[in-house]
């Protein structure tokens, strides 16, 4: 590579040397014409084509120079690929060695392996221990579920009381004034309503609205059931 280095930049400068000396010749040329001699234009003519002939072939001899440094390039460039992907390979091929298939396999199975411990670990902790291992769950359980149950029946009966409507008394007409003839004043006191007759239907889990109603009233006057 060095060497056609050199080479062309030999040839360079052979190069512009040949243009001067033809730039000089096609000059003194056009001298010997303007004085009328014409042989000595003639011989600088002649000169010049010689040189002209010379500097076509420096000229193709640089252009097979460069030609051959331009594939020597190439060439060099696809070598170091060349070496940079067998180096690459090498070294894949020493990883590989160092991290088979084998070792791999091992090293999941370790994994593996420690990972059921660590569980097995935190299942034996989470385990109750003292007087909470001696706890029924089956029993709790049901506790819960008639907890659940008496909370449900308390919340209808107090949504049955909330819908129900309130009752509404009758109006009382107005006390008429009468002349006292000695006689005791007639009882003005709203009739107190009597309890209703059984029907003889048993009694159902859960009380009406009205049933509810009653026993109050009942207790509010006192008076015997």
């Amino acid at each position: 590579m060095d060497r056609l280095s050199e080479t062309l930049d030999m040839l360079d400068k052979k190069e512009r040397k040949l243009q001067k000396d033809i730039a000089h010749e096609l000059a003194r040329a056009k001298e010997f014409t303007l004085a009328k001699n014409k042989r000595a234009a003639m011989q600088c003519l002649k000169k010049k084509k010689l040189l002209e002939q010379q500097l076509d072939y420096i000229m193709n001899n640089k252009l097979r120079i460069e030609d051959q440094k331009i594939l020597l390039e190439g060439q060099a460039m696809t070598a170091e690929t060349v070496n940079a992907m067998r180096a690459g390979a090498s070294q894949m091929k020493k990883m590989s060695e160092a991290t088979n298939i084998d070792d791999v396999d091992r090293v999941m199975d370790d994994i593996n392996d420690t990972t059921d411990a660590v569980k097995q670990v935190q299942e034996a902790m989470g385990q109750p221990v003292g007087a909470m291992a001696d706890l029924d769950e089956d029993e709790l359980e049901n506790e819960l579920l008639e907890l659940e149950a008496a909370e449900l029946d308390a919340q209808l009966l107090d949504t049955t009381a909330t819908a129900a409507p309130a009752r509404v008394q009758p109006a009382q007409p107005a006390a008429v004034a009468s002349p006292n003839l000695g006689m005791p004043a007639a009882p003005t006191a709203t009739p107190v309503a009597m309890p209703t007759v059984p029907t003889g239907k048993p009694a159902q889990a859960a009380k009406t609205a009205e049933e509810l109603e009653l026993e109050a009233l009942q207790a509010e006057m006192a008076l015997p059931n």
